[in-house]
């Protein structure tokens, strides 16, 4: 039939879309579980591993798919979706296939779990039988996506053992723990002697070896990451200068780095990505704690040979320490629920079994959620929290976080700074429930950076979600507070286009708290605004600064906007992109419910006309050339909001006007 999973009529098929790895932990609890009901051929596959032809030969099949950005689907399901688009399929492809489809989103965006309900349309128009009805993990929820996921698993359990209760021979509620035995870690460890582990690469700064002992670690790693292996290129910091003022409360940089050995490639509005250094003494402790030789040379595979790809024949072993550095967040990122429940079984003091065994039920799910999440007790901070528990080195590798690069706009032009990149980062810092104080993993580490220091730091390069404009495309760029790095990089082009040939106006509105405090790039800005500058007046351009808290009413950016209302419609009128980059709040809306009172008063038409003109057509694609030969796919970085009109009508009084919106899209910097 087709089907590369065996025995379809008992098979339990559970396919994932993660981009952050949540959508992974979820699927494989729910593997777990239905394994404890007697579940007898559970697969957990991610979607990019599994071939869409052969959904409608199984019977049951369960989705956990991940919303990103602002509605966007992960990375790793976007070719399984262009394939259920397809025409051809018929209302009867998929007749007789039993699904569930259970989101992971977050309803501070505007597009809640947008996949998860696109996703259980699609199937349901193809034929598809939903199970329960689908459900959606809410990261506001005060035990996060849990808070839906358990009562969304047991409704799927008690109306699948209904439905098809051979797939459940146990029944449909949780086995008692006592009975629960503890599997075997996915992964397998060879030690190596020093003489073993010896390979053709200097172990001193060869950038080359450094390349490849960091793909080897990466690959060795049991979860996917989102194939950042060897990096593509070697970076060195050469400027670490403070934006903001001292002292005022907030910590914004300018960083500014050079290639090493090779050169680079990128275009403005483009995404830096960067592997984060970790603090050496909290990973000296991390291998304290776990009775690690730091010395020892490994290799990590896959316990299940047929895994084991190919591409695993070009690694070589690495350090445990090494290894640990590169792959594993031991002292950012929290622990996931299944940690504690694997630990219980390592405990060796009874009180601290029991507190890890109610940490892992669902009636301790609200308390974990509290201990863990809320105050991003780190996997150190809980290993040292219950001492007796001694987790083998296969299990840490597998459960603990794993370290991820961390996405940046770039804030440069590489015509303005050749061989150069730079960005805009504000130095993460938040206190938690109890005001106990953290800092962002990356941005403390690259602030904390002296350049002198010589410090060699993995980077590569993604295609950013704002495209390059045109030197004849009009410009509406808003961005307040770190929202103005990538149009940093767009003016810098700009002004260098128009020393040859003749450029479009541009707008600028940006946005900060205090003038004397925090109004970034005040110098260049200025500039750009004088004479004959791409925001001069006499170019058609403007720069327009909303300073919030230097007068008794906060002025923001869209206040601004209104104010340059007819500006604004008059770039509007002439085809201008808008583009809007900043925070993820209340920001977007406002700006757009501004754009929207723009186009009513100007136009001369009703709000609800406005409103259906700004929100037409929110897929088309703004066009994006680009001569590279580079495929690396952006990663969005906390929200990615496209929305791209084309021509549209507006009728007013018997007289009509075309106008064209091309892009208004935010996008905003990662810790």
């Amino acid at each position: 039939m087709g089907s590369i999973l065996g025995d379809l009529e008992k098979q339990l098929l559970i396919l994932y879309a993660s981009q952050t790895g949540n959508a992974i932990d979820a699927a494989e609890r729910l593997g777990r579980e239905a394994e404890r009901r007697g579940c007898p051929s559970v697969s957990v596959l991610s979607i990019d591993e599994f071939q869409p032809s052969d959904l409608p030969d199984n019977e049951v099949v369960i989705f956990v798919v991940s919303t990103t950005g602002q509605g966007d689907n992960p990375d790793s399901m976007k070719i399984f979706w262009r394939f259920l688009l397809q025409k051809n399929l018929t209302r009867e492809w998929l007749k007789g296939v039993n699904y569930a489809v259970f989101g992971l989103g977050d309803s501070s965006y505007q597009k809640y779990n947008f996949v998860a309900k696109k996703l259980d349309k699609r199937l349901s128009d193809l034929g598809g039988t939903a199970i329960v009805e689908r459900g959606l993990g809410d990261d506001q929820h005060p035990s996060g996506y849990e808070g839906a996921l358990d009562p969304w698993m047991s409704a799927l359990f008690n109306t699948l053992y209904q439905k098809i209760p051979k797939l459940l021979p146990n029944g449909p509620d949780f086995v008692t723990r006592d009975t629960i035995s503890i599997d075997l870690p996915k992964v397998q460890i060879l030690y190596h002697d020093a003489e073993e582990a010896m390979h053709p690469f200097s172990t001193s700064a060869d950038l080359k070896y450094n390349g490849i002992q960091i793909e080897s670690a990466r690959m060795m790693t049991p979860g996917k990451l989102s194939g950042k292996n060897r990096p593509d290129c070697f970076l060195r910091m050469t400027k670490n200068h403070r934006l903001s003022r001292e002292n005022c409360g907030k910590d914004v940089r300018h960083f500014e780095f050079e290639a090493l050995s090779s050169s680079i490639d990128y275009e403005v509005g483009d995404v830096l990505e960067i592997l984060p250094g970790q603090s050496p003494a909290a990973v000296d402790a991390f291998i304290k704690r776990c009775n690690l030789n730091p010395e020892s040379y490994i290799i990590v595979q896959p316990r299940d040979k047929k895994n084991l790809g190919s591409s695993n024949h070009s690694l070589f072993p690495v350090k445990i320490k090494s290894f640990i550095e590169l792959t594993m967040d031991v002292a950012s990122a929290s622990p996931r629920r299944y940690f504690f429940e694997i630990m219980s079984h390592f405990a060796t003091a009874e009180h601290e079994k029991e507190r890890l065994q109610y940490f892992a039920s669902p009636e301790g799910r609200d308390d974990l959620y509290q201990y863990n999440q809320k105050e991003r007790r780190t996997v150190l901070e809980v290993l040292e929290d219950f001492p007796s528990v001694q987790m083998p080195f296969e299990w840490l590798v597998q459960l603990v976080p794993p370290l991820k690069p961390r996405a940046f706009s770039i804030a440069s032009s590489l015509s303005a700074h050749p061989n150069q990149v730079h960005l805009t980062v504000s130095v993460v810092s938040w206190t938690t429930p109890y005001k106990r104080i953290r800092t962002g993993l990356c941005s403390s580490w690259l602030a904390s950076i002296d350049p002198q220091q010589g410090i060699n730091i993995p980077a590569w390069f993604s295609r950013g979600s704002l495209p390059r404009p045109p030197p004849s495309l009009p410009l509406i760029l808003v961005g307040p507070g770190t929202g103005c790095a990538p149009f940093r990089g767009f003016l810098e082009e700009r002004a260098i286009q128009s020393n040859t040939v003749p450029t479009a106006p541009v707008l600028f509105f940006f946005g900060c708290r205090s003038e004397k405090d925090d109004f970034l790039y005040r110098e260049f800005l200025l500039s750009l605004a004088e004479r004959d500058g791409v925001l001069s007046e006499s170019k058609g351009g403007g720069l327009f600064v909303a300073f919030s808290r230097d007068q008794p009413r906060k002025v923001y950016v869209q206040h601004r906007i209104r104010e340059q209302s007819r500006k604004v419609w008059d770039l509007l009128a002439q085809g201008a992109a808008v583009f809007v980059a900043g925070s993820a709040n209340k920001m977007p809306a406002d700006v757009l419910a501004a754009f929207e009172e723009v186009v009513e008063r100007e136009a001369g038409v009703a709000r609800e006309a406005a409103l259906r003109w700004i929100r037409t057509l929110e897929k088309a694609v703004f066009p994006h050339s680009r001569n590279t030969n580079k495929t690396a796919k952006h990663r969005t970085t906390s929200v990615q909001r496209k929305l791209h009109v084309r021509h549209r009508r507006i009728i007013d009084n018997g007289s009509s006007q075309s106008l064209k919106l091309n892009s208004l899209q935010n996008s905003v910097m990662a810790d």
